[in-house]
């Protein structure tokens, strides 16, 4: 659909702004453009003067959640804990990047910041590394997230106890840490100065 020739009354920050406040509200699967315009108040072909797709805007969307992730870390594990806990920040924030992620769509700021850890820590092969333990925060953010939804619709066996994410903490912590020791341990050695 092409945008009438009017201009904007919206900026691309306000449509972002926008449509993160409201994946926060209603979550990803009720997350449309038309809802967005009707928040705006502007019709839904108004917002394709500032994204070409919704796709263009969910990648936005990603990059503005992974932009929280801090640039240096003083190890893996706290890397990987600020990739998650942005994660967590938004509803279906896990969801939201890992889909654009697997697009290859928006930045890749949460892989650059676990492969720079990756350096500093020593391990060969940074970026490939980095790609590994992203896949595992996706998929464990995404999981617990679920698990969260799962648990608001009452949608959890009555066996689950009262938080259903009790222990998660501790299994993310043992999964970065057994892959970043499998990582260090296949990385080179480094030379000792003299």
């Amino acid at each position: 659909m092409t945008p009438s020739p009017n201009p904007p009354r919206h900026d691309r920050e306000s449509v972002a702004l926008t449509a993160l406040a409201l994946l926060d509200e209603v979550g990803l699967a009720d997350l449309s453009m038309r809802r967005i315009a009707g928040r705006l108040d502007v019709q839904p072909s108004a917002l394709y003067w500032h994204f070409a797709s919704k796709q263009e805007l969910l990648a936005d969307l990603a990059d503005r959640i992974t932009a929280a992730v801090p640039n240096s870390s003083p190890s893996v594990l706290s890397t990987a804990r600020g990739v998650r806990d942005a994660l967590f920040a938004h509803r279906d924030g896990a969801e939201l990047v890992l889909s654009t992620y697997a697009l290859q769509l928006g930045s890749s700021h949460a892989q650059e910041a676990l492969a720079t850890a990756l350096r500093v820590e020593g391990a060969g092969d940074p970026e490939d590394r980095a790609v590994a333990l992203l896949h595992f925060i996706l998929g464990h953010a995404t999981l617990v997230q679920q698990r969260m939804h799962a648990d608001s619709h009452g949608a959890l066996p009555a066996t689950e106890t009262v938080d259903v994410t009790a222990g998660l903490d501790r299994v993310f912590d043992l999964g970065v840490a057994a892959l970043a020791g499998a990582l260090s341990a296949s990385a080179p050695p480094r030379r000792a100065r003299a």
